[in-house]
């Protein structure tokens, strides 16, 4: 039967359905915006056995509306639950979920899939943050955020499980598959946050070979190899990954949680390590987002910058490779951004006499965005003394920046003029 409207939602086409829901492409009026509406089939929470479940997957996942706001997570906008119509409406992602990618004739490129992995990371270290662990990490739960975009987001928390609840039910007596379970939550052990991370590996592996890690006709066996045997390396499979990727999976896949990563810290700065390194074939001279979030997340000046604030730094920053000599900002030119020394070495001057050294994390060219519209021509020349990188914000985008974001910047603009007054006041006293 088709369906024309889900609450006050207008619905346009039907993007999907399973055992116990369907997925519309809807139209929220009163926001101006396509949403994704998952329509529960009334039946699935009649079912004798299965009901139950069914309709705990349905609360959980409604409760958690309004409080998962990342980058990388699909917000939750609304959720009825009730006897007559019970629904969930989600930000729509349109890219699909990464199952497409599970195959050995549709596998990424090795650097844009560790780039993904990456971004999750942040996403479930933010949710666990928050006193939750997804328990359902898989292909299916991850979404593109556009086609060729290497944006993801999270979905599907339906069996999470929260700080407060109780830690008894998982997955295998409840819904999913095995295939991306840790070894403690197919035993139906007490699970905390490492579970998503073996989870997670399991994901890197299949992205990495187009193949589960553990090969079973049915559940009992995929518990069994779960439980007691180890996978083959991802590069037995596929001969350009390097060995640090490898020892990466091996690490998130330890079925000691001991041997396991202990945080999602620890696994994404391995992630972005493996490109600072230099390690992966054919890398592409852009800057991959996990560097830059690395990077900025062990800058001074973004010290009290959250997680989705640094996101949005990445979004509206420019990133350029220079040559030696290069020169950044010229005295007396007008001028609507600043940047950061990301790496080598700058000369501030004026007329020929060297003023500062900049050192990598040094920020530059600020004065002419927070001297006001009336001061923006650049009081010296900065010009770059080895080859180096730089990160440039233009004013524009930090007006549009969000007040929280903004605010920190001012913050940390306020904390560079103090330091810079007081090395003055200390050059002077010396005279």
């Amino acid at each position: 039967m088709a369906v024309d409207k889900v609450g006050k939602y207008e619905i346009r086409q039907k993007l999907g359905e399973g055992a116990t829901s369907t997925v519309y492409l809807g139209y929220d009026a009163f926001a101006q915006r396509e949403v994704a509406v998952k329509l529960i089939l009334p039946e699935a929470l009649r079912d004798q056995e299965r009901g139950k479940i069914y309709r705990h997957l349905l609360v959980n996942e409604a409760s958690l509306a309004g409080r998962l706001n990342h980058p990388h997570i699909v917000q939750i906008f609304d959720a009825v639950v009730d006897e007559a119509q019970s629904y969930i409406v989600m930000e729509y992602v349109p890219g699909g979920t990464l199952e497409q990618f599970c195959t050995p004739d549709r596998l990424l490129p090795v650097e844009r899939l560790v780039e993904m992995v990456f971004k999750c990371t942040r996403a479930l270290d933010y949710a666990h943050r928050l006193g939750i662990t997804h328990r359902d990490i898989k292909p299916a739960n991850i979404l593109l955020a556009g086609e060729g975009s290497g944006d993801i987001k999270v979905s599907d928390f339906g069996a999470a499980m929260l700080a407060d609840d109780e830690q008894t039910r998982t997955q295998v007596t409840g819904v999913g598959s095995p295939a991306y379970m840790s070894p403690e939550q197919v035993q139906e052990l007490p699970l905390n946050h490492q579970t998503d991370i073996y989870s997670l590996g399991v994901v890197m592996y299949q992205l990495l070979t187009g193949r589960l890690p553990f090969q079973a006709s049915s559940n009992y066996g995929m518990i069994y190899q779960i439980t007691n045997y180890d996978p083959p390396p991802p590069s037995t499979f596929r001969t350009e990954i390097p060995a640090n990727l490898d020892a990466i999976v091996a690490r998130a896949m330890q079925k000691d949680r001991e041997g396991r990563y202990r945080s999602w810290d620890e696994f994404s700065h391995d992630l972005a390590q493996s490109f600072r390194n230099k390690q992966i074939a054919n890398r592409s001279r852009e800057v991959p987002d996990s560097e830059k979030f690395e990077t900025l997340r062990g800058l001074p000046f973004f010290r009290d910058f959250s997680d989705v604030e640094i996101w949005e730094v990445v979004r509206f920053s420019r990133w350029d490779d220079v040559a030696a000599d290069t020169i950044l900002m010229k005295d007396g030119e007008p001028g609507d951004f600043f940047s950061f020394l990301m790496y080598g070495e700058a000369h501030v001057t004026k007329k020929g006499r060297t003023l500062s050294v900049l050192s990598p994390g040094d920020c530059f060219g600020e004065m002419a965005i927070i001297g006001g519209y009336n001061n923006k021509v650049r009081g010296a020349d900065v010009v770059c003394r080895t080859l180096s990188r730089t990160m440039t914000i233009r004013a524009d985008a930090l007006r549009h920046a969000s007040d929280t974001c903004r605010m920190h910047f001012y913050q940390s603009f306020l904390e560079v003029l103090s330091a810079r007054l007081t090395a003055a006041n200390v050059r002077l006293s010396s005279i």
